[in-house]
């Protein structure tokens, strides 16, 4: 999307590119690299606030695209999924409620919570979830920790103490 500045000069405004899950798996095959799952819910509040604040973000947007395949994922989603020899499915609730998308809950060993992320391998393994909202400043380590494979290697608190954001540089 192009915006306006204050000069009048067009400048190009950085989203993510967020795709459908089954798209990542495909580019994953095609051409290798971590997917990163976005899993809300239409009525969460925090990822509404996730989606203006955090994945807005230019820092964010740039390094997700460059580094991830991103994936948006309903948790409620009605739709039938094929994935790893397993077919997923949304399995309707006699109380009333919601249902939760198979798919969801297995990628999040069953902690439903949202928002909640999960970052895969290139091999698409999971590698780790993450649950609650997280502040662009506090997201951006975790995007690198996995992007740059430091998890297999360091331990977080070790990872944070030589981590250089982004952020400072603007």
């Amino acid at each position: 999307m192009l915006i306006l500045t204050s000069l009048g000069v067009k400048a190009q405004e950085t989203k993510i590119q967020w795709m459908e899950f089954s798209d990542a798996i495909e580019a994953c095959k095609q051409h290798p690299k971590k997917i990163f799952i976005d899993v809300y819910t239409a009525w969460c509040g925090w990822c509404k606030r996730m989606d203006k604040e955090t994945f807005s973000n230019e820092v964010i947007a740039r390094y997700m695209n460059e580094h991830y395949y991103a994936v948006k994922f309903n948790a409620e989603r009605m739709d039938t999924i094929a994935f790893a020899g397993y077919t997923f499915v949304n399995t309707p609730r006699t109380d009333g409620r919601r249902g939760t998308h198979q798919l969801a809950a297995a990628l999040l060993n069953g902690e439903m919570s949202y928002p909640s992320y999960v970052v895969m391998n290139e091999e698409m393994k999971v590698i780790q979830a993450i649950h609650g909202y997280q502040p662009a400043n506090d997201f951006e380590p975790m995007l690198h920790y996995f992007a740059e494979d430091a998890f297999k290697t360091t331990e977080w608190q070790k990872f944070m103490e030589t981590f250089k954001s982004e952020f400072s540089e603007l």
